[in-house]
């Protein structure tokens, strides 16, 4: 049974070990997500320390998936910090699910909760990217994301070949 938290900056520093082999998992899979390879430890950690300064600042927000043993299994965050005359917007970053752990729901019950801490947010437009051609894209046109374009060798694969990237938009219903 997977379970979605929210953490706070402290829980992200003290988790920091097991969320950086997250992100090392996620990136020798080849998950796009602005690593390259070889992707180390110290790169991991002082990625983690970021997010969870970031969080302290209240600039974004941490979801983690924790599976019965409580052990971290999936992550996303919700990008708050945005220019002034955007503060109705987020952007969705980091969706990350353990190689292990995929294709058990673990990412459509990280971006349900992601939508709910949104709309409490009141946020009513959500942006992401993810690379075209990765079964990232089904999962989200499948998950009601709208499709607005691609970008031509917008960034490098972690193993260094360029691909595109496809950005997509969500408008929530806030009250």
């Amino acid at each position: 049974m997977t379970t979605i938290t929210l953490f706070t900056a402290p829980q992200i520093r003290a988790q920091r070990d097991a969320l950086s082999q997250l992100l090392i998992d996620c990136v020798n899979d080849g998950a796009s997500v602005s690593f390259m390879l070889p992707m180390t430890g110290d790169k991991a950690q002082t990625f983690w320390t970021r997010v969870a300064d970031s969080a302290a600042r209240a600039e974004r927000l941490v979801l983690i998936a924790l599976d019965a043993q409580q052990q971290i299994t999936g992550t996303v965050q919700l990008i708050l910090d945005q220019p002034e005359n955007q503060p109705h917007r987020a952007d969705v970053a980091k969706l990350l699910v353990s190689p292990a752990a995929r294709r058990q729901g673990i990412a459509q019950k990280l971006m349900a909760e992601l939508e709910k801490q949104a709309a409490d947010q009141h946020k009513s437009v959500l942006v992401l990217d993810t690379a075209t051609g990765s079964g990232a894209e089904i999962f989200y046109q499948q998950t009601g994301w709208q499709r607005v374009g691609d970008i031509p060798d917008y960034a490098l694969m972690p193993d260094g070949a360029s691909c595109s990237t496809t950005y997509y938009y969500k408008q929530m219903n806030i009250k």
